[in-house]
Order: C-alpha cells, then sequence, then structure tokens
C-alpha cells in the first residue's frame, strides 16, 4: 500500500508537469491566434505560411504531450483500481495530500481561464476569417458577376434594367 501512495504521489507530480506544458501549449496558442490575426490584416503571406509551418511542427510535438497525458492517466487509474474516464483533476484533488491538492487546484484554474480566453480568440480570428471570405466573395461577383444574374435596377418609370455595365470585367461576347 506504500508503494501504490508513492507511486500514485509520482503519477501525480508527473501530472502537474503535463498540465504544466498543457498550459504553455494553449498560451503558444493564444500567441498564434493573436499573430494570425495581425498577419491577415497586414496581408503578409509569407509570415503567414512560416506561422502555419511553425504551428504544424508544434502540433507534431505537442502529440507527445498528449500521449504521456494518457499514459499518466492509465497508471493513475490502475493504481487506483478506476476505469480511466473517472480519472480526472477533479476526481484527483479529492484524494491528494494538501500541498499537491493546491498545486492541483492553481493549475485547474489556469487551465480554465485560458480555456476560456482561447474560445474567445478562436473566434475572433473565426469572425476575422469569415468576413474576409465574404468580403472576398462580394469582390469576385462585383468583379465577374458570377451567375449572370447581376444586380437589377428600377428605373424611374418602373421599369427594370440589368446593369451589367457597373461591373469591372464584363462576360458577356
Amino acid at each position: 500500500m506504500i508503494m501504490t501512495a508513492i507511486s500514485i504521489q509520482n503519477k501525480v507530480d508527473e501530472l502537474l508537469d503535463v498540465l504544466d506544458k498543457d498550459i504553455q501549449h494553449i498560451q503558444e496558442s493564444l500567441s498564434w491566434l493573436r499573430e494570425i490575426r495581425s498577419l491577415v490584416i497586414k496581408q503578409d503571406d509569407t509570415a503567414l505560411s512560416n506561422l502555419l509551418q511553425t504551428i504544424r511542427t508544434e502540433a507534431e510535438s505537442y502529440a507527445a504531450t498528449e500521449s504521456k497525458r494518457q499514459d499518466v492517466r492509465k497508471d493513475l487509474a490502475d493504481a487506483l483500481d478506476y476505469s480511466v474516464k473517472k480519472v480526472t483533476i477533479s476526481t484527483l484533488q479529492n484524494m491528494l495530500p494538501k500541498e499537491q491538492k493546491t498545486k492541483m487546484e492553481d493549475r485547474k484554474q489556469k487551465l480554465k481561464a485560458l480555456i476560456n480566453e482561447l474560445r474567445k480568440e478562436h473566434l475572433s480570428t473565426a469572425l476575422l476569417l469569415s468576413d474576409c471570405a465574404r468580403f472576398n466573395n462580394q469582390l469576385l461577383k462585383a468583379i465577374f458577376e458570377f451567375g449572370g444574374k447581376g444586380n437589377i435596377f428600377y428605373k424611374p418609370d418602373g421599369a427594370t434594367e440589368k446593369r451589367t455595365e457597373k461591373t469591372f470585367v464584363n462576360m458577356r461576347l
């Protein structure tokens, strides 16, 4: 039993290290989202490509952290005779000594705050990219009048008029 308690404490320490890496990864993700928005606004394609490559590289290396977290959870589940799904931060907090419980609570609160901030940053980035796509779509429609519908205008006498001369490129032959 003593060996199991020591083993559990060691695994909890490993989990705390993994949570620290999670916190660092989320902070980097927040920075990347802000940088993406900035580079999209600046229209810096080269920097965007470099950032995308950096994100891909970091995502591949972060997979090792995710794997480590799952391994630690599995080891804790085995030691506690729980299913892996039941091994959560909240569950562990209830059975930890005060010092580890405090550390775990600190990580939990930091992760919650960062996740909320990440949701906001993600939404802001998604909205910016959506607006860019919408604007580009409207610009292409205005330039090429895709779909052949064009805009219908009403003359003072009530007759309709399709104004194709208002587009930048007239696709009619």
